[in-house]
């Protein structure tokens, strides 16, 4: 069975209270009880893990790089500023999906880099919880080509 490493960053624990106008009223547990039943129905295996810490996002993906076989991140705020989190994805080598509730190119100028986006196979961004459900979608579509 093919293995896929959720993480959501900073603040995603605060979904469905943060900035309605912004992300939505759904909350992670919510999110992940769609990324679980896709998966279900997909016959993948999830992991999901939700971290307001830089560091242990990196050792997240470095520990976990034999274990599966692609990553779906929302790396929230550390999307515009850990070139830590980026250099860990680009030394993992695993296909790596990213994903953003919000447009992030049309919020905040400092929002519109993205330093994952270069070592990530795509982006969505801007759906709401669809970005998940269609990260999650692409995520096994590279995991499960034949």
């Amino acid at each position: 069975m093919k293995k896929i490493l959720v993480i959501h960053g900073p603040n995603l624990d605060l979904l469905g209270k943060r900035e309605p106008e912004v992300y939505g009223k759904t909350t992670l547990a919510k999110i992940n009880q769609e990324l679980e039943k896709i998966a279900k129905a997909k016959k993948v295996s999830l992991k999901i893990v939700q971290s307001n810490h830089e560091g242990e996002i990196v050792d997240l993906i470095g520990k976990n790089k034999e274990k599966f076989d692609a990553l779906l991140i929302n790396p929230a705020a550390y999307t515009h500023t850990s070139v830590a989190i980026r250099d860990a994805i680009a030394a993992c080598g695993i296909p790596t999906v990213e994903v953003h509730l919000s447009n992030i190119y049309s919020r905040e100028e400092f929002r519109h880099n993205s330093l994952i986006a270069a070592v990530a196979k795509g982006q969505i961004a801007g759906f709401g919880i669809n970005s998940y459900i269609l990260g999650l979608e692409a995520a096994i579509s590279l995991v499960t080509k034949t």
